[in-house]
């Protein structure tokens, strides 16, 4: 399984967030929603969970050692 990553870096924000969460999708997006509401004031809706996993990335495979 692929990775995702939602990192608030690709969306402008008030307060300039550098926050980046990676692993599997639904972690990644419970987390996001959570940032979402508790940094950036959005309410836990189906449409900003809508938005958020349209949003997340695939994390870049990495090399392994």
């Amino acid at each position: 399984m692929t990775r995702k990553v939602a990192d608030c870096r690709r969306f402008p924000s008030e307060n300039g967030c550098t926050l980046t969460i990676s692993g599997e999708e639904d972690e990644v997006l419970d987390a996001a929603m959570q940032h979402a509401v508790s940094a950036h004031g959005h309410e836990d809706t189906d449409a900003v969970r809508t938005w958020l996993r349209e949003n997340l990335a695939d994390e870049p495979a990495t090399a392994s050692a």
